[in-house]
C-alpha cells in the first residue's frame, strides 16, 4: 500500500505539472486556502503559532513582525482591521511561497482551487485517498490513451510527406514527454512548483 501511495503522490505531481502548469501548485495563495484559514485563526486568537508551520524557521521573525503590526492596527477601526488582515495575509503567503521557491502574484479570490487539490484536501479530511486515486488514475489513463492514439495515427501516415512526418514527430514528442513525466514522477522525481 505504501508503494501505491508513493505512486499516487508522484502521479499527482506529474499530472498537475502537465495539466495545469500556469495555475500553481496549491491553493496557499487563495483566500479560502489553508494558509489563510490558519492566518484568520491566528489573528482572531492573538497567537501567531498556527501560521508558523507555513514558513521556514529563518522567516519566522518577519512573520512575527507582520503579525504584531497587523494585530495592533486592526484595533483602530473595522476598516483598519480589514486592511491589517490583508497586509498580514499577503505577507504570510508571500513569505510562504518564497520558502517554496515560488513567486507571489497576490492573493486570489476564494473558489480558485484546482479540482485535484480539492480532492487532495478531501482525502486528508476523510482519511481516504480512494476518490483522489480514482480521479488521478482515470486522468492519467485518458492522457496516455489520447497521446498514444495521436502518435499512432500520425505514425501510419508519417512517410506520406514531409508535413506528415513532422506531424508525426510533434505527436511523438508530446507522447514521449507525457509518458516520461509520468514515469519520472512515479520513480521519485519530485516537482513542487
Amino acid at each position: 500500500m505504501n508503494i501505491q501511495r508513493k505512486t499516487l503522490s508522484a502521479l499527482t505531481v506529474a499530472l498537475i505539472s502537465l495539466v495545469a502548469p500556469s495555475r500553481g501548485w496549491a491553493h496557499c495563495d487563495t483566500l479560502d486556502g489553508p494558509v489563510i484559514a490558519d492566518a484568520r485563526l491566528a489573528l482572531a486568537s492573538g497567537d501567531v503559532t498556527p501560521v508558523l508551520k507555513w514558513v521556514q524557521a529563518a522567516d519566522e521573525p518577519e512573520v512575527r513582525f507582520a503579525f504584531d503590526h497587523a494585530r495592533a492596527v486592526r484595533l483602530l477601526s473595522p476598516e483598519a482591521q480589514q486592511l491589517a488582515d490583508t497586509f498580514f495575509f499577503e505577507n504570510l503567503v508571500r513569505i510562504h511561497r518564497a520558502g517554496e521557491g515560488a513567486p507571489f502574484a497576490g492573493l486570489k479570490p476564494a473558489g480558485e482551487v484546482d479540482p485535484v487539490i480539492e480532492l487532495a484536501d478531501q482525502a486528508l479530511e476523510s482519511g481516504s485517498v480512494e476518490k483522489l486515486s480514482s480521479a488521478i488514475t482515470a486522468h492519467a489513463a485518458k492522457g496516455i490513451e489520447e497521446r498514444f492514439s495521436r502518435a499512432a495515427d500520425a505514425k501510419k501516415r508519417s512517410d506520406e510527406s514531409v508535413a506528415a512526418g513532422r506531424a508525426f514527430v510533434a505527436a511523438y514528442v508530446e507522447w514521449t514527454h507525457y509518458v516520461e513525466a509520468l514515469h519520472d514522477a512515479v520513480v521519485g522525481t519530485s516537482l513542487h512548483h
